[in-house]
């Protein structure tokens, strides 16, 4: 164990009250608060402040991140995986000099799975310190793809809080449990690789065990300033991406998340995605608008219905498939509609255009467009109805 100067002293001896506070009743999101609240009022925080809505950093991140050339686990690791917080800079930076193959998640996961930091030849000390980084992951990194071959020996995590037991608590937007779930499905990782986090004292809580659930990641060792603890946890770590908790939200922000559901559909697993509430379309009204009776439909020079020469149908769309998904594909080619009527019951969807020009040119686009195994079927309303 490193030893602690006289600020860290003084850090690691204002700790515990934290602790003994009643937590077990608390939300996940109550926890957060209460460690971000505690960390920025006893001035334990680090840069970047204020640390709400963050993996903390906290001050004494580096003394523990030394605590890891301690464990076997760390000395016999030729692959480590650590993400990309401010306090595992330390971790990082170890991996560097130890000549260990370092690989960090792309932030938010927008841009692929992992990166694998590759210090330029005769790097300095100076040098790997950059490459520690987050500006040095962006400089010093080539993108690590699903089809690399890719075999992790260790992987370490950022908490917002965590028990002795190795119950753990992040942010709150799921990445690092995502993260692991993926390198599951990929192969990367199995249930005997061992999961780190480094925390400050403060962050070690009680945790009622019925905030867990299935998908949340489990941690082997915890880093303090003042102890390592090994918490012997037992419980499953996932077992690869669980899609009845992914959102299409999610799923529309992570290419490579995409990617993995299309690998994992045609090995006929099941896809089937968290349910969107914006999918589902309230019943219709019987109370007819004032303004619905006064708007007559219109017609072309050519006596034909405006509003179905403007109006596109899509249908064939896969039965998994979600509102934002399809969103996302009509944006990416530059034809989003003024306005999309979803229909998943019957597995269409209606678009609406400002114009028949611009109609039929979303038309021309989507023609042979495919959504997973399916070729959607595309044609202007009044073509659609006259079939």
């Amino acid at each position: 164990m490193p030893k602690l100067g006289p600020e860290e002293q003084e850090l690691a001896g204002d700790t515990g009250r934290l602790c003994s506070s009643a937590v077990t009743s608390m939300s996940k999101q109550d926890i957060r608060e209460r460690i971000w609240d505690y960390m920025e009022s006893h001035n334990i925080a680090d840069f970047p402040r204020p640390v709400h809505h963050r993996i903390p950093n906290f001050k004494g991140s580096y003394l523990a991140c030394q605590s890891i050339r301690d464990l076997e686990v760390f000395a016999r690791t030729r692959e480590v995986k650590v993400d990309p917080d401010k306090p595992l800079e330390g971790i990082r930076l170890l991996a560097l000099e130890s000549k260990k193959t370092l690989l960090v998640p792309t932030p938010r996961l927008r841009t692929g799975l992992f990166n694998r930091i590759t210090p330029p030849p005769g790097a300095t000390k100076d040098i790997l310190r950059k490459c520690a980084t987050s500006q040095g992951v962006r400089n010093f990194s080539v993108p690590v793809g699903l089809d690399s071959r890719v075999l992790v020996d260790l992987i370490v995590v950022g908490s917002v809080a965590v028990s002795e037991k190795g119950w753990r608590i992040g942010k709150g937007e799921g990445y690092a449990d995502l993260e692991y779930a993926m390198m599951v499905s990929m192969g990367a990782v199995h249930e005997g690789t061992p999961v780190v986090t480094i925390v400050h004292d403060c962050q070690v809580v009680d945790i009622s065990e019925a905030l867990l659930e299935d998908h949340d990641l489990t941690v082997d060792y915890i880093l303090t300033p003042t102890r390592v603890i090994t918490t012997g946890c037992t419980r499953p770590k996932p077992a690869g991406v669980m899609w009845s908790k992914v959102s299409c939200e999610m799923l529309a922000k992570i290419p490579v998340l995409r990617i993995l559901r299309d690998r994992e559909r045609q090995a006929g697993k099941d896809v089937t995605l968290q349910a969107e509430p914006s999918s589902q379309q309230p019943a219709p009204s019987t109370t007819r608008r004032p303004q619905d009776a006064q708007q007559p439909r219109t017609r072309s020079p050519q006596g034909e219905d405006t509003s179905l020469v403007a109006t596109i149908c899509v249908g064939n769309l896969p039965h998994d498939t979600c509102v934002s998904e399809l969103k996302r594909v009509l944006r990416e080619l530059g034809v989003a509609p003024l306005r999309l009527t979803w229909q998943g019951p019957q597995r269409r969807a209606i678009l609406r255009y400002p114009d028949p020009a611009t109609a039929q040119q979303a038309v021309s686009r989507l023609q042979d467009l495919h959504l997973g195994a399916n070729t959607l079927r595309v044609a202007l309303a009044r073509q659609w109805r006259d079939t």
